[in-house]
């Protein structure tokens, strides 16, 4: 018995197979240091754990309208227009099991196969894999490493769109390298979609992970909101990772497609978890304050860490939880051609785990720097500064 072709075209999230990889290594007795997955070993605030249990048992263990309950798809609405200063109605949200499916489905809505897709490499692996596994032809557009940070690649972004081109993804407070656009940049890019009238999905997973200031949304710039569906999560707002509970958020026409395919895929999205979200959401901001004290602390022992050692050199990004330092120094110092070989022999030498450039789509042409990245949502302060220790003094061998 033969499986689909088309499962050939169907990629993964390869940032597992490092966890995999991690705890083989700590089952033989070693202590792990973990910044390979996003994940977060924060406790979800106690006012949703509280008001979850109250719908279990108050009996919310059913099914539910499959576009989500009225109550929470309200509550987003009014939150994400608010912080956006954009107006949204109930029946222009979907509640979704996670921030991932929103990809799916809104490729599924809006592209047919030939059609493509401008999205960022390195960058999120899901785009990727779904553009290729629904027919989608994926044209990957880059970023350019600066003092501060990392710019996009505008001029890529921009020769990329031809005639079949119908879609742009775009994931402001990036993953892996925690770009932020400043707002000539979205303007700039904003003035593409609109020129060759692209549907854009805005991945804005870590819109509320902010270490200073207020969060911007290429949404709100004029001509946007109706060519655009915001991916929305509550995963790392509200250190929610497994809870599994998102949403997608745009013009009704595209959201009811969203609807009907959640009827088809999952039926509803866990009822019970929903019933106790809907007073979290635009409400009480104890928890979630919390949780970016947490963040902001294990970011700048991480960026000090990763500062001392010779050869690297990297900026505190104001968002995500992740930091993606150019490591070709250290490459060129251990003789390395490829970055598996130093991440394996890293684990190895110093249990300490992380993920590459190349967990992040395919290498895009003329690549030349090479690049890790570390999640420190996951690992507290104290364990970062020893993991970093070691990791200085295995770089600098």
């Amino acid at each position: 018995m033969k499986l689909a072709k088309q499962l050939q075209r169907l990629g993964t999230e390869t940032a597992f197979a490092v966890s995999a990889a991690a705890a083989a290594w700590a089952a033989k007795g070693h202590k792990i240091y973990p910044f390979h997955l996003g994940d977060i070993n924060i406790a979800t605030p106690g006012n949703i754990v509280e008001a979850t249990e109250k719908a279990i048992a108050d009996g919310y263990t059913g099914y539910c309208p499959g576009a989500g309950i009225p109550e929470l798809r309200a509550a987003i609405a009014a939150d994400v227009g608010g912080k956006r200063q954009l107006s949204y109605t109930a029946d222009q949200v979907s509640i979704q099991p996670g921030g991932k499916p929103v990809i799916g489905k809104f490729l599924a809505a809006v592209m047919n196969p030939g059609d493509e897709v401008l999205y960022p490499n390195p960058g999120y692996p899901i785009y990727e894999s779904q553009i290729e596994y629904q027919g989608g032809v994926s044209v990957p557009y880059g970023y350019i490493e600066t003092a501060s940070g990392f710019d996009l690649d505008l001029d890529a972004i921009e020769h990329g769109i031809g005639p079949r081109t119908r879609v742009l993804i775009y994931n402001n407070f990036q993953n892996p390298n925690g770009a932020e656009s400043s707002r000539a940049e979205m303007v700039q890019l904003a003035q593409l979609a609109i020129k060759h009238d692209l549907w854009v999905l805005s991945d804005e997973a870590y819109f509320e992970i902010q270490y200073s200031g207020q969060a911007e949304s290429i949404v709100s710039l004029p001509g946007m909101q109706e060519r655009s569906v915001i991916l929305y999560t509550c995963s790392k707002r509200f250190a929610m990772t497994g809870w599994r509970l998102g949403a997608a958020i745009g013009p009704q026409a595209v959201i009811d497609v969203f609807n009907k395919l959640n009827t088809n895929i999952e039926s509803c999205t866990t009822h019970f978890i929903q019933r106790g979200m809907v007073d979290a959401i635009g409400g009480d901001t104890s928890g979630p304050d919390a949780i970016i004290n947490i963040l902001r602390k294990r970011r700048d022992a991480a960026v000090a860490g990763l500062n001392a050692i010779d050869g690297i050199s990297i900026q505190a990004p104001n968002s995500t939880f992740y930091l993606f330092p150019n490591v070709t120094n250290i490459m060129q110092r251990k003789g390395f051609t490829e970055l598996k070989q130093l991440m394996e022999e890293a684990l190895t030498r110093t249990n300490v785990s992380f993920c590459t450039r190349d967990h992040f789509g395919r290498a895009v042409e003329g690549e030349k720097n090479h690049y890790i990245r570390f999640a420190y949502s996951g690992i507290d302060v104290e364990e970062i500064e020893a993991g970093m220790e070691k990791l200085r003094n295995y770089f600098e061998a």
